[in-house]
């Protein structure tokens, strides 16, 4: 049996959204071989014709639109803050000066400034399609689960990693928690290392104990199946290697760690992902800016600038560019106005977000805000939208079916129209 929790993280509601686990899923001692166990009795449907996998940067709070993406150096000063936009090196595109990497490469970018959004503190709406207040009944499950479903078991790579922990927004919802997502802190990725104190002769020794006493049982019982295929793909699992292998940053070269430096989790992501992971999931920094706005991007912008150019500039070296789809956003914007406390409040009505790779069309600024951010002026897209164009990225069709608990078959999301202009 595991206990494990992961980083509580407070938002302006003063609730804490400690990543939860509920009993009679991984809190009722569901070991790697229950787990493997289960996803093998769900049934499989369509792959997509090529392995394609996602990176699903999350900055949790809400992040300030105006003062990143879709800076309005011409607004009012109460509304366009205290950052100056910088040309990027595509003509006519201006982000964040506190974005200079970035900028440098924006042909390998792309951002979406019109994005329509919902109220509330929570990852639901960005990982499933469906706000937080919907799924209480829908329980939709979430962008990565749905990766897994689809993709399976391959290679004993865990097709689902969060690096954040399991939330409300990456649960897998009526595709059952054999697709809930292998987290470090937990029996997924935790489990995939090699236990403290134990060598790899000793692991051996303790698989055959269990043939042992599987040989004993089948003497008792010739009913009793010998060793569980999927117990002995557990134990594969951890002593193959190969997702240990890329957890370990000591194996990236000195260099390389060098330079992300502060932003290890987009490394650990990169290594994810080329280690066969299907979906992996990363937040960092807390974005709910309602005092000293200004302050805090100060300080979480240039560490969000830097793992985002380390990340996408190693995708395209080492030729993933086209085979792993990147996407960064938060819940919401922020407010336009600029409040009495250097802030800025929540404001769902628009929100930017960046993507890369995948196939997409890069170098653009899709969509525009009206002058002082308050709304989209033109092309509006509904977060489900942008989530339809990813599935699409990584060669999954949004118009997919699963039965949910009921038995009805209910489609992964209902609004499948992506955003063409990235097609």
């Amino acid at each position: 049996m595991f206990t494990f929790w992961d980083k509580a993280q407070s938002y302006c509601d003063g609730l804490s959204r400690r990543n939860f686990l509920q009993v009679g899923a991984f809190g009722a001692g569901l070991t790697l071989a229950d787990m493997l166990r289960a996803k093998a009795n769900a049934a499989a449907v369509g792959r997509p014709t090529r392995a394609k996998s996602a990176i699903m940067i999350y900055l949790p709070g809400g992040p300030s639109h105006m003062d990143m993406y879709d800076l309005k150096p011409d607004a009012p000063a109460e509304f366009r803050g205290e950052f100056n936009p910088i040309q990027t090196n595509v003509p006519g595109v201006q982000i964040c000066e506190h974005f200079p990497l970035q900028a440098r490469m924006w042909d390998k970018l792309s951002c979406i400034r019109s994005i329509i959004s919902v109220d509330e503190h929570s990852d639901s709406a960005v990982m499933t399609g469906k706000s937080q207040r919907e799924n209480m009944t829908a329980n939709h499950p979430s962008f990565g689960s749905v990766v897994s479903r689809v993709r399976g078991d391959q290679a004993n790579v865990p097709p689902f990693v969060s690096l954040r922990g399991s939330t409300r927004g990456t649960e897998p919802g009526f595709l059952g928690i054999s697709h809930r997502p292998f987290s470090p802190s937990g029996p997924g990725i935790e489990n995939l290392r090699m236990p403290s104190g134990m060598s790899a002769d000793r692991l051996q020794h303790r698989r055959s104990m269990i043939e042992t006493f599987d040989g004993i049982h089948r003497e008792l019982d010739n009913n009793v199946a010998g060793l569980d295929a999927f117990t002995a793909r557990a134990f594969d699992m951890i002593s193959s290697g190969g997702v240990r292998a890329a957890l370990d940053l000591t194996n990236e070269h000195q260099a390389i760690r060098s330079r992300y430096q502060g932003v290890e989790q987009f490394l650990t992501a990169r290594r994810l992902v080329e280690a066969g992971v299907g979906c992996v999931t990363l937040s960092i920094g807390g974005w709910d800016t309602h005092g000293q706005n200004f302050q805090t991007l100060r300080r979480q912008l240039p560490q969000v600038d830097k793992g985002v150019a380390m990340l996408v500039q190693d995708l395209h070296d080492r030729g993933l560019s086209d085979d792993v789809a990147v996407v960064m956003w938060g819940e919401f914007g922020r407010t336009p106005r600029v409040n009495g406390n250097a802030g800025r409040d929540h404001w769902a009505p628009v929100m930017s977000a960046m993507v890369a790779g995948g196939g997409m069309k890069m170098g653009q600024a899709i969509g525009a805000s009206t002058p002082r951010g308050e709304r989209p002026q033109d092309r509006p897209y509904r977060v489900a939208q942008v989530l339809s164009t990813l599935y699409r990225a990584v060669g999954i069709d949004p118009a997919n079916t699963f039965p949910n608990q009921t038995g009805r078959p209910v489609y992964i999301l209902d609004d499948r129209e992506p955003v063409r202009e990235l097609l």
